[in-house]
C-alpha cells in the first residue's frame, strides 16, 4: 500500500473523526509516555517525570488547538516558554492558599481572555491553564522547580516533534486564500459576461455565486484556516472574504442596462476592469506578483464613471451607474484587502478608514483587539470572568479543605464548565457518571494488583491509546472514565496506592463539577443567544444613526477633507459589529442553541447589512480626493432625506423585534417600506451622487426584509 501511515490509516475503512482521533492518541501516548518513563525510571525523577506527562497531556489532549500536525507544531513553538512562565509563577504562588487563589483568578482570566486572538490561542488556553494548576498546590518546594521546568520543557519538546512527523494529517479543508481566490475567479467571469450582451447572467452563474459565497462564511470554514486573528494578514484576508461575498451579490443583483448609447457608454468599461482587477487578486492571493496595474485602471474608470457627465442618460441609466459603481467599489475593496493580506504592513497605502488596520504594528492591533472587548457585553469577557471565578472558588476549597490531588477539582471545573448553564448540567451529569464507572473499575484494579508498578506500567500506554482515541469521540463520559483510570495508573507509579486513590478523584470530580455548575448558574447562564440578540440590535441601532447622519450630509452638501476618513458614526458601528461578531461566533458553537431557543433567524443577513452600512456611507462621504460637494437640489435631497428615514426605521423596527425591552414589540413587526413609493423616486434633475444613495439605501432595506422575514 502506497501513502503515509496517517493515510493509509485514514482509507482502511476507519470513520474520520475515530482516523483523526486515533492519530492524536499516538502522538500523545508517545510523547507522554516517553517522557514519563524517561524522568520515572531513567532518572528517578517523580517530578520531572510528572510535568512531563502533563505538559504532553494539557497541551494535545485537553487542549484543543486546530489544524494539522506541523501546524500545531507551530503553535505550539511559542508555548514552551509561556508554560515556563506558568509553572514558575505557580511555584511561587503556591506557599499561601491567599496567593495561590489570587494567581488563579489573575491567570484563570488572562488565558481565557486570550481567545479574542482566534482559534489557536483559544484551543491553547485550557493547557496553560493546567500548566499553572500542577505548580499551584503544596508541598511549597521552590527547590524543585528546576526539574518541574527540564520536565515540561522536554514532554513539550516531545509533543512538538510528534506532531510534526508522527502520523501526518491531511490539511483539514481548502485553505482561505484559495477559497476567497475562487470566488474572486468566478466575480471576474461574471463581470465578463455582464459587460457584453446579453448583459446578464445564466442561472449555472448565479448558483456557482451563491455557493462560492456562502463557502466564505466562517462557520464553513475549518478552524485552522478561519482569518480570525488581530494580525494585519489575519484582518487583511478576513476583509477579503467579505469584499468578495459583497461582490458576487452585487454582480448577482446588477439591474439589466436600460439601453441607448448614452447609458452604454463607459459601464462595459468599467466591468471589464473589474474582470481584470478580479483575475489580478486571484492570481495575489495564489503567491503570483502582482504590481496592481488592473487596480489601478479600475481606480480610473471607476473615478471617471463617478464624476463624468452624460448628458441623455435617463434615470434607469443612472440607476445602473450606480450598481455598477457598488460593483467597482466592491472589486477594489477585494483588491486592496488581498494586497494587505499578502504583504501585510509592506502593502501600498490603502485608505485609512476602510483600512485602518494596514500600517499598524501587531501590538497595537492586540491592543485595540483586546480593549474592544473589555466589556460585559463581549462574550469573550464573560467567559474569562467565568471561568477565573470558578477556578479561584475551587482552589480556595481546595487550599481551605486540604483535598488530596486537590488539582484534580480544579481541572474538572475547567473542563466541565460550559458556557451555558443547561450546557453545564448536562455535561457534569454525564462527567460524573463516567467518572463513578472510571472509580470503580480503578478500585477494583488496584485492590487486585496492589502496590506492583510494573503492571500499571506496563497497562498505562495502551490504556492512553484508548482513552485518547475514544474520549474526544464518544463524548465527556467516556472520556472521564478514561482518565479517571489514566491518572491513577500515573500515580499509582508515583507513590504507594490504594483503592482510596479512586474516592478521590470521584470526590475531587464531584467538587470541582459543583462549583462549575454553580458559576454556571450564576454568571451569564444563557451564553450567547441573549447576548447576540442585544448586539446585533445594537448594531442596528447604530447602523440606523449611521444612515440617517450619511443622508443627511448628502441632502446639505459640505467639504470633503482628507480628515474625514470615515463616515459619521463609523467607529461605533463598526464596535458594534465586532461585538454581534462575537457573540454569533460562540453561539454556532454551543449546541443545540437553534432547538432550545426555537431560532430562525438569519444572523448572516444581520451582520452582513453592518457591514453594508459601513461600506455604503464611506463610499458616498469619504473622498477619493478633496473637494466641496454641493447639496443636491431641493427634490433630491427631500426624497434622499426620506428614504433615509424610512431605511433607518425599517432598522430600528428590526431592531425592536430582536431585543424586546420595556414597551417595544416582541412579535413580529413587518418592516412594510417597500409599500411607500420613495425608492423609485426619479426627481427632475436629480445627479449621479443621488442614484447611488439610492441604490446603497434600496440594498440596505433588502437586507432588513430577509432579516424580518418579509423577503420573498
Amino acid at each position: 500500500m502506497g501513502g503515509t501511515p496517517g493515510e493509509r490509516l485514514t482509507k482502511a475503512r476507519i470513520p474520520p473523526a475515530y482516523a483523526a482521533a486515533v492519530r492524536r492518541s499516538v502522538r500523545v501516548t508517545v510523547s507522554a509516555a516517553a517522557g514519563f518513563y524517561l524522568f520515572l525510571y531513567g532518572f528517578d525523577s517523580a517530578v520531572a517525570a510528572t510535568y512531563a506527562l502533563f505538559a504532553a497531556v494539557a497541551m494535545a489532549g485537553l487542549s484543543h488547538i486546530p489544524g494539522t500536525g506541523r501546524q500545531r507544531a507551530a503553535t505550539l513553538l511559542p508555548v514552551v516558554p509561556a508554560c515556563w512562565v506558568l509553572i514558575t509563577i505557580g511555584t511561587y504562588l503556591s506557599v499561601r492558599t491567599w496567593s495561590a487563589v489570587l494567581g488563579m483568578l489573575v491567570v484563570g482570566f488572562v488565558l481565557a481572555f486570550m481567545a479574542v486572538g482566534g482559534p489557536r490561542p483559544a484551543g491553547a488556553a485550557p493547557g496553560l491553564q493546567l500548566m499553572y494548576i500542577l505548580p499551584s498546590f503544596p508541598p511549597y518546594v521552590p527547590e524543585s522547580l528546576g526539574e518541574r521546568l527540564v520536565g515540561a520543557t522536554v514532554g513539550l519538546s516531545l509533543l512538538i516533534l510528534a506532531e510534526a512527523f508522527l502520523l501526518p494529517d491531511r490539511a483539514p479543508g481548502v485553505p482561505y486564500r484559495e477559497l476567497a481566490a475562487r470566488a474572486a475567479d468566478h466575480a471576474g467571469r461574471c463581470a465578463a459576461d455582464l459587460a457584453s450582451a446579453p448583459y446578464t447572467l445564466g442561472d449555472r452563474a448565479r448558483r456557482t455565486a451563491r455557493e462560492l459565497s456562502g463557502g466564505l462564511r466562517s462557520s464553513r470554514v475549518p478552524e485552522a484556516e478561519r482569518p480570525a486573528g488581530p494580525g494585519v494578514r489575519a484582518r487583511g484576508l478576513a476583509h477579503t472574504g467579505l469584499a468578495a461575498r459583497t461582490l458576487l451579490g452585487r454582480l448577482g443583483a446588477l439591474p439589466p442596462p436600460a439601453g441607448g448609447p448614452a447609458e452604454t457608454r463607459k459601464w462595459p468599461a468599467v466591468l471589464r476592469a473589474v474582470h481584470d482587477a478580479c483575475l489580478e487578486t486571484a492570481s495575489l492571493l495564489r503567491g503570483q506578483e502582482s504590481r496592481g496595474i488592473a487596480r489601478s485602471r479600475l481606480q480610473e474608470l471607476r473615478h471617471s464613471l463617478a464624476e463624468g457627465a452624460e448628458p441623455g442618460a435617463t434615470p434607469a441609466g443612472l440607476r445602473r451607474h450606480a450598481a455598477v459603481l457598488e460593483v467597482a467599489d466592491a472589486a477594489l475593496a477585494m483588491s486592496v484587502a488581498a494586497e494587505i493580506a499578502v504583504r501585510g504592513r509592506a502593502a501600498p497605502a490603502a485608505a485609512p478608514g476602510r483600512f485602518w488596520y494596514a500600517r499598524m504594528r501587531a501590538p497595537q492591533l492586540w491592543w485595540r483587539r483586546l480593549s474592544g472587548h473589555a466589556g460585559q457585553r463581549s462574550v469573550f469577557f464573560q467567559n474569562a470572568v467565568r471561568i477565573a471565578l470558578a477556578l479561584a472558588a475551587a482552589r480556595t476549597i481546595a487550599g481551605l479543605d486540604t483535598l488530596p490531588h486537590g488539582f484534580w477539582m480544579l481541572l474538572a471545573t475547567l473542563t466541565l464548565t460550559r458556557t451555558t448553564a443547561r450546557e453545564t448540567r448536562s455535561t457534569v451529569r454525564v462527567a460524573l457518571t463516567g467518572t463513578l464507572v472510571g472509580a470503580v473499575v480503578v478500585a477494583a484494579l488496584l485492590s487486585l494488583v496492589g502496590t506492583d508498578t510494573s503492571v500499571y506500567a506496563a497497562a498505562l500506554p495502551p490504556l492512553m491509546l484508548v482513552a485518547f482515541t475514544l474520549g474526544p469521540v464518544k463524548g465527556v463520559g467516556w472520556a472521564q472514565a478514561m482518565f479517571t483510570m489514566v491518572v491513577a495508573l500515573v500515580f499509582a507509579q508515583l507513590a504507594p496506592a490504594t483503592w482510596q486513590l479512586a474516592e478521590f478523584r470521584l470526590l475531587d470530580v464531584v467538587a470541582g463539577s459543583a462549583v462549575g455548575a454553580v458559576f454556571g448558574l450564576l454568571a451569564w447562564p444563557k451564553g450567547a443567544h441573549d447576548e447576540l440578540r442585544r448586539a446585533v440590535a445594537t448594531m442596528l441601532r447604530s447602523a440606523a444613526e449611521t444612515v440617517v447622519a450619511t443622508t443627511s450630509q448628502l441632502a446639505t452638501g459640505g467639504a470633503r477633507a482628507p480628515v474625514a476618513a470615515t463616515s459619521p458614526g463609523h467607529r461605533s458601528l463598526q464596535h458594534a459589529l465586532i461585538m454581534a461578531e462575537s457573540a454569533y461566533a460562540q453561539y454556532r458553537s454551543e449546541p443545540k442553541a437553534l432547538d432550545s431557543a426555537g431560532d430562525t433567524q438569519d444572523w448572516q443577513a444581520a451582520l452582513l447589512s453592518g457591514h453594508h452600512t459601513l461600506w455604503g456611507a464611506d463610499r458616498l462621504l469619504v473622498p477619493l480626493e478633496p473637494t466641496v460637494v454641493p447639496p443636491l437640489p431641493e427634490e433630491s435631497a427631500e426624497a434622499v432625506t426620506r428614504i433615509g428615514d424610512r431605511v433607518a426605521a425599517g432598522m430600528l423596527l428590526v431592531s425592536a423585534r430582536l431585543d424586546p425591552i420595556g414597551d417595544t414589540p416582541g412579535t413580529p413587526v413587518a418592516v412594510g417600506a417597500r409599500a411607500f413609493a420613495d425608492f423609485a423616486a426619479e426627481p427632475p434633475g436629480a445627479p449621479r451622487r443621488y442614484y447611488a444613495a439610492v441604490e446603497w439605501l434600496d440594498a440596505l432595506m433588502t437586507d432588513m426584509e430577509r432579516i424580518a422575514g418579509d423577503h420573498k
